[in-house]
């Protein structure tokens, strides 16, 4: 499996408050990103893959109302996140 517990602890360590904080934004559009980027690498060589394709638009969406939430409430908090992780905006 490419996503283990250890994994999962990591992300939340690195970008939230701790390993056991799983409900910080951080963390979460932490975790969405490396999921988004394992799926865009599946669908390269999968490209008749539907239903990931479906999720990997789910997961785009999720993160980006997440990523708005934490705009809203702290831009400077988004701005440390999207520059951390390379995002665009």
């Amino acid at each position: 499996m490419y996503l283990t517990a250890e994994k999962k602890k990591e992300f939340f360590k690195e970008y939230g408050k701790s390993e056991f904080d799983t409900g910080s934004t951080e963390g979460q559009v932490a975790l969405f990103t490396y999921r988004i980027k394992h799926l865009t690498e599946h669908l390269k060589s999968n490209r008749k893959d539907h239903k990931t394709e479906r999720s990997l638009v789910l997961l785009v969406g999720k993160r980006r109302k997440l990523l708005d939430y934490l705009k809203k409430k702290d831009i400077e908090r988004y701005r440390a996140l999207i520059k951390k992780l390379g995002l665009r905006k």
